[in-house]
This record gives C-alpha cells, structure tokens and sequence, in this order.
C-alpha cells in the first residue's frame, strides 16, 4: 500500500490497515489519532507516501471511481454518504460520471471539488453499505435524484431498481410518508400504487403514456397471466399486449416461447395483440384505433 517504501514503521503499517479498508485513503483526523503530528504528515506528503487530495491518498493518487468516491465521503465527515446522482451511478441505475461526486453530509461542510448536500431526519435505513462504501438506499437515492430527471428517465431507474430486487414499491411509501415535502416526493407518488410488475425496457416504460394519449384504458404493466408474465394486460377485456422487438424477439427459441405462451393464455381466455415499436411510433393514431376497436368488441362479447 505504500509504494516502494523501503522502511514501514509502526505507525506507516496502521496507516496501511486504515487505507486498506477506505479504498486507499485516509482522513487528517485518522493520522493525528495514530500520533501523526504535521510536521511527520507533511514529510510522508513530499517523500511519495501520502498524496493529498480532500483527504490522503496511501502509496498513490487515487486512480479508480471507486476509491476517488470513497474519498469524497471521508472528506465528507463523519455520518456521510454518497448520495443523489454518485448514488444512482453507483447502483446502475444510470451512466456513472466518475469524477464528480455528490455526498450528503450531517453538517454543512463543503470539501473542495465534492458537491455537499445536507439532510436531516435521515435513519439508518436511507443508507447501505455498496463496494465498501456507504451509499444512500436506492428509495432515498430516487427521492433525492427524482427533480432531476426527466419522466423518462426516472420511470426507467425505478423500474429497473424494482426488477433487480434493489428497491419495492413499500420503500418508495416509506420515503414519501416520512419526506413529504421533499421536492422528489410528488414525483414518486405516481409509483406507489402502480399495478403489475416492473416493466423491462423504455419501450414497455412509453406504452403507459400512448395509452393516456388516445384515451385507451390504463394498462397494467408486467402483469401475470396463466403463470406467465406478459407486457400489458386490459384486465377488464381480457386483452394482452405484447411489445415486440427484435432485442428480445430474435431467435428461434425465442419465437417458439412466445407462441406456446399465446396458446396457453389464449386457453385462459385471453387474446394477444402484439405491437410493434415501428407501427405505434409511425403510425400511432391507427394502432391506438385498432386497440379501441379490439377492446370494444372484446366488451361486447362480455355483455
């Protein structure tokens, strides 16, 4: 951890065992409580062994994401986190930006080159502990990044952190009911009573709004028909909508998968209409018509 340092003493191995478990990094506050005085922390700077940054680099300058965050947090202080857009990065939830990193912090302190932000009533449930560091729960995470994203954007992360088990809809309730002033909690509000599943692709996510645009019943997305799962469901008529691709419809097993699932939910009584991203893109105002039309006669069947 220390370079080429030729000679560790005691107190250089601590520093060691300190940084090993910080990513490579450790506080001002950590070498004065191993007996560091500045003047012994100044010269480990100049001989190569410390690299200063908001706070110490062991043996190198950080080089990875991962361990320059881990230094924004412990620049941070006490209690810190990363949190808003560091946090969905470092949860997958969107395209990570390496060198820029937001970190919540119980006080108000404002390292150089760290966007601080600060918070109050936080429990211990807002954060989790991800790659060795401490994060913000994803639910507080999409609390917090929800003014910042488009409609788009935000239903995909909240999708997607539903489909890889990281947040339940029960999560996103509790962050609204104890933050309901929070900027971000009008725009998650809308998720809590979502029926169905979470939707797998921007192309299910855009299915919802086509069907508000033309005045089409509210689908229910994900939803589970004859033990299968299927895109869309008019539970009412008994209508299921596939959104097909050629990402997930493109082989030969494939193919075969979804006629023997059309089969089997047709015995439970339901039709399949399947839809293109093409045909509701180029001609929207036909495919809204069309569904109009099959769900009226599927009513009309029913009286």
């Amino acid at each position: 951890m220390l370079g080429d340092e030729p000679r560790q003493g005691p107190v250089d191995a601590a520093i060691a065992r300190i940084a090993g478990r910080q990513h490579g990094n450790i506080t001002y506050e950590q070498l004065r409580a191993l007996g560091c005085s500045d003047r012994a922390i100044a010269h480990r700077v100049k001989t190569g062994r410390l690299h200063r940054g908001g706070v110490y680099a062991v043996g190198r300058p950080p080089r990875t994401a991962l361990e320059r965050a881990a230094a924004a947090i412990l620049a941070g202080g006490r209690g810190a986190a990363l949190s808003h857009r560091s946090a969905l990065a470092s949860w997958g939830l969107v395209e990570a930006r390496p060198w820029r990193f937001d970190v919540v912090v119980p006080k108000d302190r404002r390292p150089k080159g760290i966007k601080t932000h600060t918070a109050s009533g936080l429990i211990a449930r807002d954060f989790r502990r991800l790659h060795g560091i401490r994060v913000t729960s994803p639910a507080r995470t999409l609390l917090d990044c929800a003014p910042l994203l488009s409609d788009r954007a935000l239903t995909r992360a909240v999708n997607e952190a539903r489909r890889r088990g990281l947040l339940r809809l029960a999560d996103v309730a509790d962050a609204i009911e104890r933050f309901p002033r929070h900027p971000g909690a009008r725009r998650l509000a809308p998720f809590v009573n979502s029926p169905g599943g979470p939707t797998r692709s921007e192309w299910e996510d855009a299915f919802p709004a086509f069907c508000r645009r033309f005045g089409l019943p509210e689908p229910v997305m994900a939803a589970k028909v004859a033990g299968y799962e299927v895109d869309a469901l008019f539970p009412a008529e008994k209508v299921i909508v596939e959104l097909d691709s050629w990402e997930f419809h493109s082989s030969r097993e494939s193919f075969e998968r979804d006629r023997e699932r059309d089969a089997s939910t047709l015995m439970a009584r339901h039709v399949t209409v399947r839809l293109t991203w093409e045909r509701m893109h180029r001609h929207p105002d036909a495919e809204a018509a069309r569904l109009q039309e099959i769900l009226r006669q599927r009513r009309a069947q029913a009286a």
